[in-house]
């Protein structure tokens, strides 16, 4: 690992100058990822900017029709909030399904989200229940945010503050997970709102993705039978050594199925 500058800034505005002042310079908030790619010299930041002291950014608060996350709130925070829970509770199964303790216990909600990892857990909750991203800058929405592999909408200088999720009237989250990493090889939320229903994608292609078909079928009959004949399209999916693309469109619609009939329950 090559050295590299510390800083740990008290107030946000420090930190985000820092940030667009040192080129090339990393955010720490768990480090569950960032610090394993430092060890690998996958990475080689001249400066880490630690956003631990930072006041005001961890916390779940209940704002009736949607509940704020603050960015640096811990996965075990998440998995066994009793507010969540009765509110929103596909979304504490979701964290609690993240990786092992250790994990849980020091990954944050707005790390996982920044960093938008293709087999991540977060981005399909935000973008299947439609979320905002909170900023130091700007309100950024689930539909604009995540842009391509590692790769959101976040520009130079800015940090993630909050989430801000709305409430469904029903959501399941299900995920089939490769045995060491615990990453999902397909994971699928599912959110129904009055206005419609939301199907969110992750760990089958480079980034998370909506699935058309199954909305309008699930806005109809929010019913695991309403998606059972729907075959996902393999152009674009993931190939590797875990799972074939053909596998991986197979397993969307299985856990699609899954996360509606978690919703009912």
């Amino acid at each position: 690992m090559k050295s590299f500058a510390y800083h740990q800034p008290s107030q946000i505005p420090e930190a985000a100058g820092l940030l667009a002042a040192v080129e090339d310079s990393k955010l720490v908030a768990g480090g569950m990822t960032l610090i394993p790619t430092l060890k690998q010299r996958l990475a080689t930041p001249p400066a880490l900017i630690d956003l631990s002291k930072l006041p005001g950014l961890s916390g779940i608060t209940d704002e009736g029709a949607t509940i704020t996350i603050g960015a640096m709130t811990r996965h075990a925070e998440v998995a066994r909030s009793t507010l969540l829970a009765e509110r929103l509770p596909a979304l504490a199964t979701l964290a609690s399904l993240i990786g092992d303790p250790a994990v849980r216990n020091r990954g944050t909600i707005g790390g996982s989200v920044a960093n938008n990892d293709p087999s991540a857990d977060y981005p399909a909750a935000v973008l299947g229940l439609g979320a905002t991203v909170v900023t130091n800058m700007r309100e950024i929405p689930a539909d604009q945010f995540f842009v391509g592999l590692f790769e959101t909408a976040l520009r130079d200088g800015e940090i993630i503050t909050a989430l801000r999720f709305p409430v469904p009237l029903k959501a399941g989250y299900a995920k089939f997970k490769a045995p060491a990493s615990r990453y999902a090889l397909v994971g699928v939320f599912v959110a129904q709102f009055a206005e419609g229903v939301r199907v969110a994608v992750t760990g089958a292609g480079p980034g998370v993705f909506r699935v058309p078909p199954m909305e309008q079928a699930l806005t109809q009959h929010f019913d695991p039978s309403a998606i059972a004949a729907i075959k996902i399209d393999t152009e674009g999916l993931t190939s590797d050594i875990h799972a074939e693309a053909d596998y991986r469109a197979h397993l969307v619609t299985v856990m699609a199925k899954r996360a509606v009939d978690a919703a009912l329950a």
